[in-house]
C-alpha cells in the first residue's frame, strides 16, 4: 500500500470502538462532510448505526467521530462529530496468541528468550514470560503476524508473577520508524476486522434508537 492509499484508508469503529470495516475516503477530507467508500461488502453493518468513527491508517490525523446522513450502495456520507484522543489508535488492542522471541538490549541477560503473547495494540504487546525480566527494561522483540516479520524495541512497564514460574508482562513500543508504526498498525487492523463478531451489548443501532 503507498503512501497516498493509506492515507485515504480508515478503520471504522462503533460508538464502543468495536471494528466494523473498512473504508476508502473519496473527495477532500476537509470540511464538515466526508463521502467513503465502505470495502468488502461490509456496508450494511456499517449503515446500522448512526454514529461511528473514523480511524486513519496513516496516523496522521486523530480519530473523527461521525454521523452517516446518507448511504447509496456501498458509499456512505458523513457529518463530521467531533476529534477523538489521538491515543484512542495506540490503545486499541486485540487479543492475539503467537510464540515468539525477545532478546535484550539494556537486560542483564543474554541470548534470547522465548515468550508467548496475550494482546497487541499499536501502543504494545503483553506476554508471557520467564523470570528475570525488570520494569523500565528494554529488549527487542518479534512481531510475526505483520505482513513480513518485525524486530521492535519495548520497553516493560509492569508484570505481575502467575503459577507455574510464569509472569505477566505488559510493555510498550519505543523508538518506532513511521514504517514501524504503518506496519503494526495494520496488523491491528486485519486482527480486529477478522476477528469481529455480533454487536456487541450496548451498541445502539439506528433501528434500536427509532
Amino acid at each position: 500500500m503507498n503512501g497516498r492509499q493509506e492515507e485515504r484508508m480508515y478503520l471504522l469503529l462503533d460508538s464502543v470502538n468495536h471494528p466494523l470495516a473498512r473504508g476508502r475516503l473519496e473527495g477532500p477530507a476537509a470540511g464538515d462532510t466526508l463521502q467513503l467508500m465502505v470495502m468488502d461488502n461490509d456496508v450494511d453493518k456499517v449503515a446500522c448505526h448512526e454514529v461511528i468513527v473514523l480511524m486513519s491508517m496513516s496516523g496522521s490525523e486523530p480519530p473523527l467521530q461521525c454521523r452517516i446522513v446518507r448511504q447509496r450502495g456501498d458509499r456512505i456520507a458523513l457529518e463530521k462529530i467531533a476529534s477523538l484522543d489521538p491515543d484512542l489508535r495506540r490503545n486499541l488492542r486485540v487479543p492475539i496468541k503467537f510464540n515468539t522471541f525477545i532478546y535484550p538490549i539494556t537486560g542483564r541477560w543474554q541470548g534470547r528468550r522465548e515468550i508467548q503473547s496475550i494482546d497487541l495494540s499499536c501502543g504494545g504487546v503483553a506476554f508471557y514470560g520467564d523470570e528475570g525480566l525488570e520494569i523500565e527494561e528494554r529488549l527487542e522483540l518479534v512481531i510475526p503476524v505483520t505482513e513480513e516479520p518485525v524486530i521492535l524495541r519495548c520497553q516493560i512497564l509492569r508484570k505481575q508473577e502467575l503459577r507455574n514460574d510464569k509472569l505477566l508482562y505488559a510493555t510498550k513500543f519505543v523508538d518506532m520508524c513511521e514504517d514501524e508504526e504503518v506496519t503494526v498498525r495494520e496488523a491491528v487492523f486485519s486482527i480486529q476486522l477478522e476477528s469481529r463478531s455480533a454487536p456487541a451489548v450496548g451498541t445502539t443501532t439506528r433501528e434500536e434508537q427509532q
